[in-house]
């Protein structure tokens, strides 16, 4: 009668382990029904369901896998396995699949078990946990600024949640609480495939917000400023405010765009993140509610395919207060982010959007992964995904890029 039977082979890892235990498997006629192995810190676990032949084989297969886990100083264990367990195991392949992403600058303990009971208590078990972030330093012997450290461990995850909203607002509240950042989507092909990633300028790419610096320099920067914050927090409708805010520069020399633009300073990570996706085949856009000028600014310096904001009208080397065109507001964003989808023949759920503020919105919720990047309170609440512990490259944690693959070389 065949036999299912799970072995669990532990101990330190060396070269040849998997090739020695499967080579005498294939001797006993062995079908492999799941396999998975990990190895953390030189320390090696590996899982293998089986099919035998007969109970006979399988006496004959367990002895010799023990002689040799016993002569390479390993452990063996064996687990039989039912027809009924089995089938209930294979009758839950079709369950949904999720990925959870755990970000911060040190992940402890408390983080791993508050995480693992909130997927617990939505009824999903956690098929897989690895770690995306490099290997960590202690922090004695380190020179790397503990507020520049990323941290990240995946949770695969399987089942239906029992209220995904109620979820996704659960991780919210713990992440605020814990200092972490936690990011649940579908594990499906659409995650794995996404090629075209839309950013809002001010505030995302760059540390700024560059129409506030325009204001300094025109001497109405707290009027501006004012303006800003309340427009950002979704208290005042974009486009008006931002026709306010343009008219107090009237009379602003235009040279002065010039040295602002050279003194921008990028968001951390930023680099990173766009010399990455370039590297692997993605098409990036800005889509700002500020301005052309500094938008074609980053384009030379980063390499951005597409940039869309507002136009300032100069004449005679003044600004006028007036923009030319319409204002690229919060469904501006949204409209472009579908023609630049529709231009390089992807789907939406292929297309990325990184923002901070309520006119980021839109845009962030057609896109198949939004990320409200460092952003106001409301639009956290509002987005799927949010970052607020690392920099802009911690949008490659969401995409399931490891550290170990930077070197694109």
């Amino acid at each position: 009668m065949r036999e299912i039977i799970l072995i669990t082979i532990a101990g330190p890892d060396r070269p040849g382990i998997s090739a020695r235990i499967t080579g005498l498997l294939a001797d006993h006629d062995v079908n492999i029904l799941d396999i998975s192995q990990a190895v953390i810190h030189d320390h090696l676990s590996l899982g293998m369901l089986i099919e035998t032949p007969s109970e006979q084989e399988s006496a004959l297969l367990m002895k010799a896998v023990l002689f040799a886990a016993h002569d390479i100083g390993l452990t063996a264990r064996f687990t039989p396995i039912t027809a009924e367990s089995y089938q209930q195991w294979v009758a839950g392949h079709g369950k949904s699949r999720y990925i959870v992403t755990l970000l911060a600058r040190k992940i402890t303990a408390e983080h791993i078990a508050a995480v693992s009971g909130l997927v617990a208590a939505n009824d999903l078990n956690i098929d897989g946990l690895s770690r995306l972030s490099g290997r960590v330093p202690l922090e004695n012997e380190t020179g790397t600024p503990s507020d520049t450290r990323k941290a990240c461990v995946e949770f695969s995850v399987r089942g239906e949640p029992r209220d995904i909203n109620g979820m996704r607002a659960a991780f919210l509240r713990l992440a605020n609480e814990l200092n972490l950042d936690i990011a649940f989507q579908k594990d499906n092909a659409f995650r794995r495939n996404r090629r075209v990633v839309c950013f809002d300028m001010d505030s995302t790419l760059i540390e700024h917000e560059v129409i506030d610096e325009l204001a300094k320099a025109a001497g109405v920067g707290d009027k501006v400023a004012a303006i800003t914050e309340r427009a950002m927090n979704g208290e005042l409708d974009f486009t008006q405010s931002f026709k306010a805010r343009v008219a107090l520069l009237k009379g602003l020399d235009a040279s002065v765009l010039e040295g602002i633009a050279a003194n921008l300073k990028l968001t951390e990570g930023a680099e990173q993140l766009i010399g990455t996706l370039k590297a692997l085949g993605y098409k990036t856009a800005i889509l700002s509610g500020g301005f052309t000028y500094f938008g074609e600014y980053l384009q030379k310096k980063l390499g951005i395919d597409y940039v869309h904001a507002n136009a300032l009208e100069i004449v005679d080397g003044k600004v006028t207060g007036n923009v030319i065109g319409h204002v690229v507001d919060g469904q501006r964003k949204a409209e472009l982010l579908r023609e630049i989808a529709g231009k390089e023949g992807v789907n939406l759920e292929q297309v990325i959007a990184v923002g901070d503020g309520a006119n980021d919105l839109p845009m962030l919720g057609i896109a198949g992964l939004g990320i409200a990047f460092r952003a106001k309170p409301m639009v956290k609440q509002n987005a799927k995904q949010a970052i607020s512990t690392l920099g802009l490259d911690g949008i490659l944690y969401l995409l399931g890029v490891r550290d170990r693959d930077l070197d694109l070389r």
